[in-house]
Formats: C-alpha cells, sequence, structure tokens
C-alpha cells in the first residue's frame, strides 16, 4: 500500500493550470501526428522512387535501389571511407559495440589494480626500442 506522504498531488512544474496543460498537450500531439504523417510522405516517395527503373549511361535498365548499390560500390571502389563503411554496414559486416558489465570479486579487483598500479608507476622513456625497429 503507498505510502501517502510518499505521494505528490498532480503538480504541474512549470506553473500552468490544468486546463493550460492539456490545451498545450493537445497541441503537441497534433504537431507530433503531423510529422508523423510527413515522414510517412517522405518514405512512400522514396519508395516509388526506388522501386522506379532508371537507365546507366551504357543503357542498362536498373531500379533505384541497384542504381544506388552501384554508386556505392562504385565510391567505396575509389577508397571513399564513408562509401566502404556503408557499404559494410548495410551488408551486416557492422564492429560489435558493445559493453559488457561483469561482476568481479573485490580480490580480484584488488589484484587488477596493482598491477595497474605497478605499470603506471613505470616510466614509458625507461623502455628502449630494441634494434631494426
Amino acid at each position: 500500500m503507498p505510502n501517502p506522504e510518499n505521494l505528490k498531488g498532480h503538480e504541474f512544474t512549470s506553473g500552468q493550470s490544468r486546463e493550460e496543460a492539456a490545451k498545450n498537450g493537445r497541441k503537441g500531439g497534433k504537431a507530433s501526428g503531423e510529422a508523423r504523417r510527413r515522414r510517412k510522405a517522405f518514405a512512400e516517395a522514396f519508395d516509388m522512387l526506388l522501386e522506379r527503373e532508371y537507365s546507366d549511361h551504357n543503357g542498362n535498365k536498373l531500379q533505384g535501389v541497384e542504381a544506388i548499390a552501384v554508386k556505392v560500390f562504385r565510391q567505396a571502389m575509389d577508397g571513399d571511407m564513408k562509401a566502404i563503411q556503408f557499404l559494410r554496414d548495410t551488408v551486416g559486416e557492422m564492429p560489435v559495440q558493445k559493453i559488457e558489465t561483469v561482476n568481479i570479486s573485490p580480490e580480484a579487483y584488488e589484484r587488477v589494480q596493482s598491477v595497474l598500479d605497478r605499470f603506471s608507476s613505470e616510466r614509458d622513456d625507461d623502455v628502449q626500442p630494441t634494434e631494426g625497429v
């Protein structure tokens, strides 16, 4: 059962009245709906353009999506790193970007910390390169 002392009333933090808050909420809902309709219209237009048939400079017939794929591939082959990354990511070879947290015992943490402390206390200029490097 909730503790009544911890419950706040329905206060509006911006100092608005209930009517003003409802009016502003309706405005936000209408704007959100309009933005959603605009995004849908863009998506439909792009879908139509991607399905449309085009001709390249050799007279070959390509759909829009194929023409874009050829263009990106050519740019990647010319060394454009953004095109290379886009191509890699699009075909599903994007490198994994995740951080994994693990729980370790305090003893293991202390051992790791002591190794890190030992290495950080050593000076980099004490290390000399080997011959031929």
